[in-house]
């Protein structure tokens, strides 16, 4: 055994045109440092913008989806001697430029949460278009315990999640959010018996899989919806529009409709 290759903390694997991202640490709860989310990264983009999926799954291995950054492995939030009164660098070059890449993502994505998401972990979670949570599955932001404050767009996500008053009491108290509760709240699509998580996740995602290239468009323009006026959303949509009407998809949707079979997507 070569004592000096290190384990590799993500996991992939492709099926029936899913990619399954794992995040794999299962030792610190699948902890966020700096080398697991290079991995993830890496990962995300080969399935975003390569050609063998048309739909990702992001999970945890073990008992935690993501426990947050590792405050024991470089990727803690104290400022450096050479950030004095300057941003969070690590939150710079690293945290954020990923969840705007998963914001920006060509491919619809499901999050399946199998234990704790906490701190940056519930940020990665609700990334996903549809989030499948187990019933053991929780959701924490408890930064005022480290004395910080949420990250990897926690305050942009949850207000216009679940609210303001709901958004504050998370992040504000600091306590537990049980997967069932998130559901009810609508922070997720479906809270499932542990047992069942990755069905149900596979399950979302071979519907997404088996849909037509424009499913990517109308996840980014629902994105886009959430900051954008009117009249510049309803422009975005007539340009979405005239992009998925030239997918090969398109044209076999319109003949299946007229030859009333089911239609046959390529993804493309």
């Amino acid at each position: 055994m070569d004592g000096g290759q290190a384990q590799a903390k993500v996991k992939t694997s492709v099926e029936d045109k899913i990619g399954v991202i794992t995040l794999s640490d299962p030792g610190t709860l699948n902890a966020a440092g700096l080398d697991l989310m290079g991995e993830l990264r890496a990962a995300f983009e080969e399935f975003a913008y390569g050609d063998e999926v048309r739909a990702i799954v992001i999970t945890g291995e073990g008992r935690g989806f993501c426990s947050g950054a590792n405050l024991t492995s470089g990727g803690g939030r104290a400022p450096s001697k050479a950030s004095v009164n300057g941003p969070n660098e690590a939150l710079l070059s690293t945290y954020n430029p990923f969840v705007s890449l998963v914001r920006r993502s060509p491919k619809p994505i499901v999050s399946a949460v199998n234990g704790v998401a906490a701190g940056v972990g519930v940020s990665l979670a609700l990334m996903g278009d549809l989030i499948v949570a187990a019933e053991s599955a929780y959701f924490l932001l408890a930064f005022r315990r480290i004395g910080l404050v949420p990250d990897g767009g926690a305050t942009w996500l949850l207000p216009r999640h679940i609210g303001k008053a709901r958004a504050m009491e998370l992040m504000l108290l600091g306590e537990k959010l049980p997967a069932k509760t998130a559901q009810e709240w609508g922070l997720i699509n479906k809270c499932v018996p542990d047992a069942e998580l990755m069905g149900a996740a596979m399950t979302y995602a071979r519907a997404l899989a088996d849909g037509p290239a424009s499913l990517g468009l109308t996840r980014n323009l629902v994105w886009d919806a959430l900051d954008a006026p009117w009249h510049l959303q309803l422009e975005a949509e007539a340009y979405g529009q005239g992009e998925a009407g030239r997918t090969e998809d398109s044209r076999e949707g319109v003949m299946a409709f007229v030859q009333k079979r089911q239609a046959e997507f390529k993804g493309r």
